[in-house]
Formats: structure tokens, C-alpha cells, sequence
């Protein structure tokens, strides 16, 4: 008998009238709010202006679903396009199957063109949105507990995950992954807003230090997991995208660092330096330094605890 676990929810749809709201979908919904409204607290604190992270995301989050769902498709091809399989599920994205691996890629083809419509760099952006991203991700994975689905190994430990009978899984008690991933991606979060503020990163540095720090997590969370999925030499492939994606990332913090160190100065030329913008970039009318415009400490500030809030709290923002 088990004394405790987690209970999975009896359905992960609830019907309002004929509306379907599907935990899956609010998940997602949710975590694409927050990484909006995070990267635009941060942006803020960089010296842009609010507003720019969101309208550059009307280009980065669709593009990011169709590359998410891109990937699963492809990588899981089995699922839609073998014998006795109706190819139209593809498509039913609410039903799950989302690759963060894709999602990131072409989400940053999607970045890169409402940056280049607004004239501001990449990295500097990408820099800016990287802790919400992963807090994104940390609450898109509830998404897979709605859907009883991406659960690790049978276990009895306290925390295990119940799962009920269904289609292609046993009724039983499973390392939960979903929630492994969860909490790992606001370590990242957490991560990235330290180094950040510590080391000043610049041109893309957070965003591959986010990316190096999930892979490293991604890889261990992936080779626990027990639903079907293609293998390389022994490992999922999962993983193999995981190891190669993280050297990649450690690649560039090291050779960027080299190229071009420091943090850019300047994040969004466009904007105008009016006192009302001064002041939410936490400068005093006139202007500033560029330190306090990052929304870092000053050399002679007292260390702390990691704060996602003091990330922010020399730039405007506070909603």
C-alpha cells in the first residue's frame, strides 16, 4: 500500500459548456505571460522600453510553438504517421508534445526578425528574456501532469507520481519527471539571474549560460524517463541533443567572452532618453551609469541572497 505520493488529476480537460479548457494549453498560456513579463522587467533594467519584449515575443512565441511541435513530430514520428496512426493528430498540439530544442531554435528565428524590425541586437535581447524562459518551461511542465504523460521509472519513494490506467501506460507509481524539471529550470532561473548580476554577462552570455544549465539537467530528467522514444548508441536521443547542445553553449560563453567581454552599453538605440525613461532605468535625471542602467548592484552595495525582484530593482517595473 502506498502511504503517499502524487496524485495525477482524473482528466486533464475540464468542458465549459462546449468550450474544452485543457490544463496543457493554460500552462503553456501562463508560461509564455511570464516569460513576457519577467524579460520586460529585465529589459527595462537594461535601459529599453517596456513594451519592446512583448512585441518582439508576437514573433518569437508563435514561431517558437511551431518549431516545439515541429520537433516532437518529427523526432516521435511514429506516433502520427505508422501503420493504424491518423496523421491529423499532429496537429493537435493541445494534446501535448512540444521539443523545448526545437521551440528555442526556431522561437529564435522568430526573435531575431522582430529584432532586426526594431533595431535592437539578438544577444542583448536574448540575454534579457533567458530567466523567463526557463520559468516558462517550469510551469509549461505541469502541463505534462495534466496529460499523465513523460514520467519517469516505477519507484515508491514519498513523491512518486500515481498514474492511472490509460492509453499506452500501466497504472502504478513513477518518478515524477515532469516536477524534477520543474524545479531544475528555477535553479536555471535563479542561476542566470546571478551570474548575470555578478559577472555583468553580455552578448548572449546569460541566454547560453540558460541554455548550458538546462541541458545539464535535461540530460539526467531524459535518460529517467520511460516512454517511448528513439535511442543512439544506447541513449535516448534526447540526451545525445542535450550533450551536444551544452558543449555548444559552453563553446560560446568561452570564445564570446574572448571576442567581444563586457556587457553591451547600449541595448535599444531607438529609445528615447526622456527623465520619465532615466527613471525607469534606475538613472537620475540626466543620465547614469551604465552599471545602474543594468540593474546591478554598485561596487559598494552589500552581497545577498539571490533575488529574481532585485534583478529589477533599479529599473522601473515593478507590475
Amino acid at each position: 500500500m502506498d502511504l503517499a505520493y502524487i496524485p495525477s488529476p482524473s482528466t486533464g480537460v475540464i468542458h465549459l459548456g462546449p468550450i474544452p479548457l485543457r490544463g496543457y494549453a493554460f500552462c503553456i498560456i501562463i508560461g509564455v505571460f511570464v516569460a513576457v513579463w519577467y524579460g520586460n522587467r529585465r529589459w527595462i533594467a537594461r535601459g529599453g522600453t517596456a513594451g519592446t519584449v512583448a512585441d518582439i515575443a508576437v514573433w518569437a512565441v508563435p514561431f517558437g510553438l511551431v518549431g516545439g511541435r515541429l520537433y516532437h513530430v518529427i523526432t516521435d514520428y511514429q506516433l502520427y504517421f505508422s501503420e493504424g496512426e491518423n496523421w491529423v493528430d499532429a496537429f493537435k498540439i493541445w494534446e501535448g508534445g512540444l521539443g523545448i530544442w526545437g521551440a528555442i531554435a526556431l522561437g529564435a528565428v522568430g526573435a531575431w526578425i522582430g529584432c532586426r524590425r526594431r533595431g535592437i541586437p539578438l544577444p542583448a535581447y536574448a540575454d534579457a528574456i533567458a530567466p523567463g524562459i526557463a520559468l516558462a518551461q517550469a510551469v509549461g511542465r505541469w502541463g505534462n501532469w495534466f496529460n499523465q504523460e513523460l514520467y519517469g521509472r516505477a519507484t515508491d519513494l514519498p513523491w512518486a507520481l500515481r498514474i492511472s490506467e490509460g492509453a499506452n501506460r500501466e497504472a502504478g507509481t513513477y518518478h515524477p519527471t515532469f516536477l524534477y524539471e520543474s524545479l531544475w529550470c528555477v535553479g536555471v532561473a535563479l542561476l542566470v539571474v546571478w551570474a548575470d548580476r555578478r559577472f555583468k554577462l553580455g552578448h548572449g552570455r546569460a541566454f547560453a549560460l540558460y541554455v548550458a544549465a538546462y541541458c545539464a539537467g535535461r540530460g539526467w530528467i531524459e535518460y529517467m524517463r520511460v516512454d517511448e522514444a528513439h535511442h543512439v548508441l544506447g541513449l535516448r536521443l534526447n540526451v545525445w541533443t542535450a550533450i551536444v547542445v551544452f558543449l555548444l553553449a559552453v563553446v560560446y560563453i568561452v570564445v564570446s567572452s574572448k571576442i567581444r567581454p563586457g556587457r553591451e552599453e547600449i541595448v535599444e538605440p531607438k529609445a528615447e532618453k526622456t527623465p520619465e525613461a532615466s527613471e525607469k532605468a534606475g538613472e537620475p535625471d540626466g543620465g547614469g551609469s551604465d552599471e545602474d542602467a543594468d540593474g546591478d548592484a554598485k561596487p559598494d552595495a552589500p552581497s545577498g541572497a539571490v533575488d529574481l525582484g532585485k534583478d529589477v530593482e533599479h529599473g522601473a517595473g515593478k507590475s
